[in-house]
């Protein structure tokens, strides 16, 4: 392709940049994210501490699909989200199923009573410490899996060099003495930064525009040139490099 192609073919990505729950199917075999290696399984880690009589919370749930993934009984599950394309979604998926869904944005005042939850799960969502302290029940046990401070920061300083840090202080030493100052006992965590590559700088236009919080103000047109850089990498090396950052945390309430 030339220039002025190359330039149509990304705006058309860019275009189509579109996701309901958390669905990266559409770049599959364009990309490739080393989370799936983690040192850690976030599925494993709950179902390590879950009891089938537990009543749990899913926090930021997306499209509920890791909450369904671990197929507890409905009648004992909770969801709250924030993401209007998302709550759509969650109304008619938990409606069926007999799911307790909350629409959420300020998780500051969540909509339940004191000591409501055995367990709550966050993967990749907010939370406020307090409110999880005051909404689980004694003994009830917190465990999230959180994208870091320094998630995909090469390629958002490649792409776009001028935009600071968006999550500055989002890592796990902050948010385990957060935790511990909340009254909460650390019962396991991890950190790490496994590679994420990209085989074509289309797949990379999709993605920056999905994750607008890290891409700020990402269009093709404003970062031609430093597309440009990435597809003359891809050439040669075949693919351009990031890091992701992950940590997880298992907390219990005493």
């Amino acid at each position: 392709m030339n220039i002025n192609e190359l330039r149509e073919y990304w705006k058309s990505e860019e275009e189509k940049a579109h996701i309901i729950g958390w669905d990266f199917s559409y770049i599959e075999g364009r990309y490739e994210s080393e989370e799936d290696s983690l040192p850690w399984d976030y599925a494993h880690v709950v179902k390590k501490y879950l009891r089938k009589t537990d009543r749990i919370l899913d926090v930021d749930t997306g499209g509920g699909e890791f909450l369904l993934s671990l197929g507890h009984p409905h009648e004992l599950t909770s969801a709250t989200e924030g993401y209007p394309p998302n709550v759509k979604l969650c109304l008619e998926r938990f409606a069926k199923l007999g799911i307790d869904f909350h629409e959420m944005n300020d998780h500051k005042n969540m909509p339940f009573d004191d000591e409501s939850f055995d367990m709550i799960i966050d993967r990749h969502g907010s939370y406020d410490e307090s409110e999880l302290y005051r909404v689980l029940k004694p003994g009830g046990v917190f465990i999230t899996q959180q994208v870091g401070e320094d998630n995909d920061r090469e390629l958002v300083e490649m792409l776009l060099p001028d935009v600071p840090k968006q999550y500055v202080g989002h890592d796990l030493t902050h948010c385990l003495q957060k935790l511990e100052n909340a009254g909460f006992i650390i019962l396991e965590s991890n950190e790490a930064h496994p590679p994420i590559r990209f085989f074509d700088t289309a797949a990379l236009v999709w993605f920056a525009k999905i994750i607008e919080w890290e891409f700020v103000g990402f269009s093709v047109d404003k970062c031609f040139e430093q597309l440009m850089v990435v597809e003359n990498e891809i050439k040669q090396k075949g693919y351009v490099c990031a890091n992701v950052h992950r940590f997880y945390i298992a907390a219990k309430k005493l």
